[in-house]
């Protein structure tokens, strides 16, 4: 474990933990923080994320704040699981669950509607959440600890995605206590995401690593992307109220 210190005070405000050698020690130092309300970055199968305790209001709003974002783009969800999202969403059909079963662990993220018992503020949903289970170990080893995170991709707005860590420390600095390294991901291409709270049938809003030609073997009637959306930032509003990053 590495302790990045500030360069005024030479008081360490982060640590950096080298997942090939500090697994356990920085999956432990990276459940702390969130219990804390502090936040961590992550190894996703796409890019870097950021991560807050999606029931923490406070630590999302950090997250928000880190990104240079406003409520208006609230980040996805990220859960260890694929059974655990009937307890998020209103529903999940036969269709959604024939394509769950095919791409989840994966970078596939679907925006549906949110149970409205959900305790959760992650922004302006519009009563939408957006969920993914990432392919990654690490990621969902520590998200089998801590339950649902709120994740972003680790960088500033307007900025790249971080695709190692030296890149998400040096776009987030402090703003993050735990930095979690993997070495580099497969990005930077992001995930694939289907709006399902708007068009039942599904829509592509952001074109990703999966096609929609694999996709539609899954799920025959989702339409796809139009050639004249514009490219999100990578994360902002669809008709269901988000579109995630990470």
């Amino acid at each position: 474990m590495s302790e990045l210190s500030n360069a005024e005070s030479d008081e360490p405000r982060r640590r950096r933990f080298d997942l090939s050698t500090e697994r356990d020690e920085g999956l432990a130092a990276a459940q702390d923080a969130l219990a804390n309300g502090d936040l961590v970055v992550i190894p996703t199968d796409t890019v870097y994320g950021i991560a807050a305790d999606a029931l923490q209001p406070a630590a999302v709003q950090g997250l928000l704040d880190a990104k240079h974002r406003g409520r208006d783009m609230p980040p996805p969800l990220l859960i260890a699981e694929p059974a655990m999202l009937r307890a998020l969403v209103v529903d999940v059909p036969v269709e959604v669950d024939a394509l769950i079963n095919r791409f989840w662990p994966g970078a596939l993220t679907l925006i549906m509607r949110a149970q409205p018992t959900l305790r959760m503020d992650l922004g302006k949903t519009e009563g939408t959440i957006a969920v993914r289970v990432p392919d990654h170990p690490d990621a969902r080893a520590l998200l089998r600890q801590t339950g649902p995170l709120a994740v972003s991709s680790a960088n500033v707005s307007g900025q790249p995605p971080a695709t190692n860590i030296d890149e998400a420390i040096d776009q987030l600095g402090d703003s993050v206590a735990v930095y979690l390294d993997a070495g580099a991901t497969p990005g930077p291409t992001a995930s694939t995401i289907i709006d399902l709270a708007s068009t039942p049938s599904g829509r592509i809003i952001r074109a990703g690593v999966l096609g929609h030609a694999a996709l539609a073997v899954v799920m025959p009637k989702l339409a796809d992307i139009t050639p004249a959306a514009p490219e999100p930032d990578p994360a902002v509003a669809s008709d269901g109220g988000q579109t995630p990053d990470a």
